[in-house]
């Protein structure tokens, strides 16, 4: 079969990336034509355009870049037209994935979404075009499924796949040295947007905390030069390099932007403060739009104040500094915390291996009387 897979950030390139290795899996004839990055190459698939020309957040920044959006769709349309696959596959990604949904369907594609736009969040009418566009919904938050049922929607819940991503990591790093204490991870975010406001917060709140160590993930698809500027006037701050797990498999806490990070961080058990400032015009835009009392991943599966989040002008230093001395600290924000990341860990794994149940359900979509092989 051939797919054509659409991953438009870097949390959609790692998930894009197991569910091609478990499409080859369940299909050993399986081609795959794609948008992504590095790991979805990796996986074998033929990327096409990576996903760090496609990263425009919030809603300024596309109005922005709105010329280089209309082109991009121009190009995927015209580049699936040619390749004709057997089924389109979306991950994540909606402002751009739904408009292409609702052009394949005109074409006559069979068209999967992979991890549901927030419809949860804002934009609840998008559902009206989820149902008209997308032929088979796979979920990934247990709570979507009895939301978009109570919709007239069916969807599949497969689980969330970065649980098995970090329980891979971590068996195959297992029995590593003790790793240092007072270590905090600083995880600013994946856009050059994001990490230019997030950033220099951070930094600052390590020059006020000298007793711990700190070092910033950077993030795939971004340079040196870029980082360069920001860090020169720290001593005291290390980065690395396409080594954020390994870098969460050590820290004591983390400072961490909102988005996929703040679950990835709580899967590794590191207490966290979740930090997340954005410009003045797309915060009060979104300050009106969103339905949810949490922007965390954490907070919104647990449906409670699981990590504290300091939004735009609640992210000063002298809040992070505060909040991180707290879960620093050997006592009940620290251990409560923790308690919550096992009960968060144990309602995302009932699903299984997402990327594995999630490629069988493609394969079982086209090939209805096909046994996937195991």
């Amino acid at each position: 079969m051939k797919y054509y897979i659409i991953a438009g950030e870097a949390s959609g390139d790692l998930h894009g990336s197991n569910l091609i290795k478990e499409l080859r899996r369940q299909d050993p004839q399986a081609e795959v034509r794609c948008w992504g990055g590095d790991l979805m190459a990796a996986a074998g698939g033929e990327v096409v355009k990576h996903y760090r020309d496609l990263a425009f957040m919030g809603f300024a920044e596309v109005v922005r870049n709105l010329p280089a959006i209309l082109r991009n769709m121009k190009f995927c349309k015209e580049d699936v037209a040619r390749y004709r696959p057997d089924v389109l596959v979306l991950v994540d990604y909606p402002g751009f994935n739904l408009r292409i949904a609702k052009w394949a369907k005109e074409e006559g594609l069979k068209v999967v979404y992979y991890i549901s736009p927030t419809v949860w969040a804002w934009k609840e009418g998008r559902i009206k075009t989820i149902r008209r566009v997308v032929d088979k919904m796979l979920v990934i938050l247990p709570f979507e499924e009895p939301f978009y049922a109570q919709r007239n929607y069916p969807v599949e819940y497969v689980g969330h796949p970065l649980v098995q991503v970090v329980n891979e990591f971590l068996v195959s790093h297992g029995g590593e040295a003790e790793p240092p204490k007072n270590l905090v991870a600083l995880l600013p975010g994946s856009r050059k947007q994001e990490i230019n406001t997030i950033l220099p917060i951070m930094l600052e709140t390590a020059r006020a905390c000298p007793q711990y160590q700190f070092v910033v993930a950077k993030a795939p698809g971004l340079d040196d030069d870029f980082y360069r500027p920001y860090l020169q006037p720290y001593s005291n701050v290390r980065t690395v390099n396409n080594e954020t797990y390994a870098l969460l498999a050590q820290a004591s806490a983390a400072l961490v932007a909102s988005g996929t990070a703040t679950l990835e961080t709580a899967l590794f058990g590191v207490p966290q403060v979740v930090c997340y400032k954005t410009s003045t015009i797309t915060y009060e835009i979104a300050r009106r739009l969103l339905k949810i009392q949490y922007i965390s991943l954490v907070n919104l599966i647990m449906d409670k104040p699981v990590v504290t989040e300091l939004i735009q002008h609640d992210l000063t230093v002298e809040n992070v500094v505060r909040e991180l001395r707290a879960i620093m600290e050997e006592g009940p924000r620290r251990q409560g915390m923790l308690h919550d990341y096992e009960a968060l860990r144990h309602l995302l794994q009932q699903g299984g291996n997402a990327s594995a149940k999630a490629a069988r359900s493609i394969v079982r979509f086209l090939q209805p009387s096909a046994a996937p092989t195991a």
